[in-house]
């Protein structure tokens, strides 16, 4: 993860990520920071129900102690990312009402554009997502999201690179950038590991307070 802004260097930052769809349609995510020092620790541990409903709990070393994520910090910065904690969750699609706008290219990919509004708004700080879809892959390459004014996006999703790993599409680096400062959030990936069965442990409070449980698990 690399933080950047105008004028300042950019702040990188070493990371794992756990992953874990269960068949009735829960998924479960674990992160956790490996560097710097000021950061080193500090783990995300999301569980999203096949109902639609999300918990997330957060661990702070220099706190000792998980806290949970209050469900109403959807629009919260995580670790001063441009990532909100809702970003980090796995949106069911019934959430949202969808229609194609059309195709748009993305680089030199021709795009299905998808519109998704929250069918219930309390439930997203977003009042809608356009996404441009590519058919082959079906990963979205570009994400526009708007917050306040619904024609005017915050925030934009850039896939740079994607490739294809045990089969599975998977994105390799990407850019978030905050269309008002400027700032960007881009996340590389260096190794994917798929189809690992990692057991249920791995996406516990326990797992998510000691980080020596999964480090064990690490690609």
């Amino acid at each position: 993860m690399s933080l950047t802004e105008e004028g300042k260097p950019a702040r990188v930052r070493g990371m794992v990520v756990f992953r874990a769809s269960a068949a009735g349609g829960q998924v479960s995510t674990l992160i956790r920071f490996t560097d710097p020092a000021d950061i080193q620790g500090t783990g995300l541990l999301t569980i999203d129900g096949a109902d639609g409903v999300s918990n997330q709990w957060i661990y702070l070393p220099a706190m000792q102690r998980v806290r949970r994520v209050d469900s109403n910090r959807k629009g919260g910065r995580f670790v001063n990312s441009d990532y909100y904690f809702e970003d980090l969750r796995d949106r069911k699609p019934t959430m949202d009402a969808h229609r194609l706008l059309g195709r748009e290219r993305v680089g030199d990919t021709d795009c299905e554009m998808l519109e998704s509004v929250p069918v219930d708004a309390s439930n997203s700080v977003y009042v809608r997502r356009v996404s441009w879809i590519d058919p082959k892959s079906l990963l979205p390459l570009r994400i526009d999201f708007f917050e306040r004014n619904a024609d005017q996006p915050s925030k934009r999703l850039l896939v740079v690179k994607r490739e294809q790993i045990q089969g599975y599409w998977t994105v390799t680096d990407s850019t978030l950038n905050d269309l008002a400062s400027g700032h960007q959030t881009r996340l590389t990936v260096g190794r994917v590991l798929y189809d690992r069965n990692l057991p249920e442990l791995l996406f516990t409070s326990r797992a998510l307070g000691e980080e020596r449980i999964e480090k064990e698990f690490r690609p």
